[in-house]
């Protein structure tokens, strides 16, 4: 039982530098996941499609939308097992992990189906035309076809990282992103396909990825052992998940649908720029700079699992007082993280933006128009990215405390809402990608406000709950 307690007790010690090397890992699990990702795109744009990487950019947002949903469910997971881990009770921990992984088969195959079959009319919805919407159904349809392992992979990830193991995912996910670029090339390069290699390469990575984590959880002796013969839904496990998944869920799966807003005022603005051309510049542009900036995301988002991991085995510990510190020293290393990535990636703009097949052109021609497109979105969305790192700090805060619904409802008013009035209220006086991509930094900056100000409210009164119930007998 010691050595179990000292590899994922978070409940005692210093607290700065136990979240640095918990997150360390994680960073470097999202940044590779990140570069796989961006390998699609890369390679992608080797074949001989001329819309590939534009065709995959645009499915983003809407793929997201549905798989952020069902997937937002294992945020519930995270949050329940570290808990259990953290109140030390075994019984209850393992039943969270088994009815984790039947929910992530359950809403795997249901988005699954849902994604099939409302892709063609989403994205036509969403103002996608000719070769552009043939190459984002092709790939929506074979990357839906693959939710279910992917959503094993991230209830399995969430599981390893409640009981304080980031580095198993590092290395599984290490091994398998070789892989799906290994197949990448082989699919575009060797037997000549589009974004359909793409989609299929990422499919078998994530199918391995699940089966290699489950396999090494059966071999794990802890809190959260793995056993077919345990597999079955556990009625309280299963309420608690889905209390605080589901508006997890639902906030991811809004941001998503305001990111679809977003991408469909920037079709718009191509449509204005260079309306009735094949190649669309505005589009593959903003594609690529979203994939870039992605890096500098992936990397924050570490910081928020960190937050949601630490102040949930703090709660489950019966520790609130030491909540306040873990959300100060969150903030400073996501500001640090957002700041220094957003740098490296500015720096080096040109030359990263190139390996997407962004490259400057004559002045007035489509190469010109996308290479804007690209430095616009980079000067609004990136450069000022660490607002984004601190508004997730304080939702995954919130979500540790137990209010996934107050997290839910601030980001959605904060961030979504507000995000689409602005879409349809300013962007009709001003339409560019200028006014477009300022939505961003103003939302997040409002969002991150509102969400500290709940967590100062909420520990107050948790606090000094917890200062009652030690004085009662």
């Amino acid at each position: 039982m010691a050595a179990v307690n000292k590899k994922i007790d978070f409940t005692n010690g210093k607290i700065f530098s136990r979240i640095l090397f918990f997150i360390l890992p994680i960073v470097a699990t999202n940044l590779l996941q990140m570069f796989y990702n961006a390998a699609d795109m890369m390679v992608v744009s080797l074949s001989s499609e001329e819309n590939a990487v534009g065709a995959i950019g645009t499915t983003s947002s809407f793929i997201h939308l549905i798989i952020n949903f069902f997937i937002g469910f294992s945020v519930g997971a995270n949050v329940v097992v570290a808990r259990e881990i953290g109140a030390q009770d075994k019984e209850r921990s393992q039943a969270a992990v088994h009815t984790s992984l039947i929910m992530a088969l359950l809403f795997g195959a249901l988005g699954m189906a849902i994604g099939i079959t409302v892709s063609r009319p989403i994205l036509q919805l969403m103002g996608n035309h000719g070769s552009l919407l043939d190459l984002a159904v092709t790939y929506t349809y074979i990357y839906f076809a693959g939710i279910p392992f992917l959503a094993m992979t991230n209830y399995l990830i969430a599981i390893f990282r409640a009981k304080g193991d980031s580095k198993t995912p590092l290395y599984v996910l290490m091994s398998t992103g070789i892989l799906n670029v290994l197949l990448n090339l082989f699919f575009v390069l060797v037997v000549g396909l589009s974004v359909e290699g793409v989609a299929l390469a990422t499919t078998i990575a994530n199918a391995v990825s699940a089966v290699v984590l489950l396999v090494k959880l059966r071999k794990d002796k802890d809190y959260t052992t793995f056993s077919f013969k345990k597999l079955k839904i556990d009625k309280k496990a299963f309420k608690s998940i889905v209390l605080i998944g589901l508006p997890a869920g639902i906030q991811s799966a809004l941001f998503s649908l305001s990111n679809m807003l977003i991408q469909s005022s920037v079709v718009k603005v191509n449509n204005m720029v260079s309306p009735g051309t094949e190649y669309q510049p505005i589009v593959n542009g903003n594609a690529a700079a979203a994939n870039l900036e992605g890096f500098a995301y992936t990397a924050m988002n570490a910081v928020y699992q960190g937050a949601i991991t630490f102040t949930s085995q703090n709660m489950g510990a019966k520790k609130p007082h030491r909540v306040r510190k873990i959300m100060y020293s969150c903030l400073l290393i996501t500001t640090i993280v957002g700041v220094v990535m957003s740098g490296v990636i500015l720096i080096a703009y040109e030359p990263l933006i190139a390996l997407y097949g962004i490259k400057h052109g004559a002045e007035g021609s489509l190469e010109a128009l996308a290479m804007s497109a690209a430095k616009t979105r980079a000067t609004y969305i990136c450069a000022p990215y660490f607002l984004c790192g601190m508004m997730e700090v304080g939702t995954g805060v919130l979500r540790g405390l137990g209010k996934s619904l107050t997290s839910m409802v601030i980001s959605l008013i904060g961030a979504c809402l507000l995000r689409m009035v602005w879409i349809w209220t300013v962007f009709p006086m001003y339409p560019t990608l200028e006014t477009v991509f300022l939505s961003y930094p103003v939302t997040w900056t409002i969002t991150a406000v509102c969400a500290f100000i709940m967590i100062h409210v909420l520990l107050k009164k948790i606090i000094k709950q917890h200062q009652i119930q030690e004085i009662q007998p």
